[in-house]
């Protein structure tokens, strides 16, 4: 594996992506690259910004030494800085994961306030099960990359930060758990829209008479669609819906 720079001019200035990947050899005999992983641009600043995170400890030294992680830029910086070059075919990464989405999930989350609904209706359980953090993961999976609970227990939680984000492990998202939580959700259905419909109203300061909102994959059939405002729509169950 390398690190491998793409540049791009852009506004009057260059923007360089990092990646890193790896080479892999096709039937053919011919060498392509698979990306391992984006790890997005880094200007002068952030550069100067890795920078100053690494050190390393030498034996026999109890402080850490400042290194620089760009050895062919090292002219332009103090020469009392030491260089290292990076054993990129030693590299591993481990457990990567998607992070910026759920990391944004959990702004909104707190921006929507639903903890406020739910402190005292998903208590945590008796085997110190946190159910709020269960629901919290279903949302986030719901919204980032929907499917099924069965996929979510299996890929999606170790593949995402929802773990780290919330402090807890891989036994969240036991598939029992996941199914439990929902059914303690569905005797709080009514209350939990009117408690949506208040804090989307105050935070956008509407007012409105008659409020429609469709939370299901509700469809109805007929021979073929007439004129006026009835057209097809979209069918998430591979039906001929049609929406007005």
């Amino acid at each position: 594996m390398f690190l491998r720079c793409n540049e791009r001019f852009k506004n009057g200035k260059n923007h360089r992506y990092w990646n890193i990947v790896e080479n892999k050899r096709t039937s053919g005999g011919r060498i392509v690259q698979r990306q391992v992983l984006y790890l997005g641009e880094i200007n002068d600043n952030q550069q100067e910004a890795w920078r100053k995170t690494i050190e390393i400890f030498e034996e026999g030294h109890k402080q850490p030494k400042q290194m620089l992680l760009f050895p062919e830029d090292a002219s332009s910086y103090k020469r009392a800085h030491n260089a290292i070059h990076v054993r990129l075919n030693e590299l591993q990464i481990k457990k990567p994961r998607q992070w910026g989405a759920c990391w944004l999930f959990c702004e909104l989350w707190s921006l929507l306030e639903p903890d406020r609904f739910w402190i005292d209706k998903l208590l945590p359980g008796r085997k110190g099960t946190r159910w709020l953090n269960v629901f919290k993961t279903l949302t986030a999976y719901r919204l980032i990359d929907p499917g099924s609970e069965w996929r979510l227990h299996r890929l999606w939680y170790e593949q995402s930060a929802m773990g780290d984000l919330l402090g807890e492990d891989y036994g969240l998202v036991q598939k029992d758990k996941l199914y439990r939580c929902l059914d303690k959700l569905l005797e709080h259905k009514e209350y939990l829209f009117s408690f949506l419909r208040e804090r989307w109203q105050n935070m956008f300061n509407v007012k409105f008479d008659i409020l429609l909102y469709d939370l299901t994959s509700t469809y109805f059939e007929c021979d073929p669609p007439g004129a006026g405002i009835r057209k097809f729509g979209y069918g998430r169950n591979n039906k001929e819906n049609e929406r007005f």
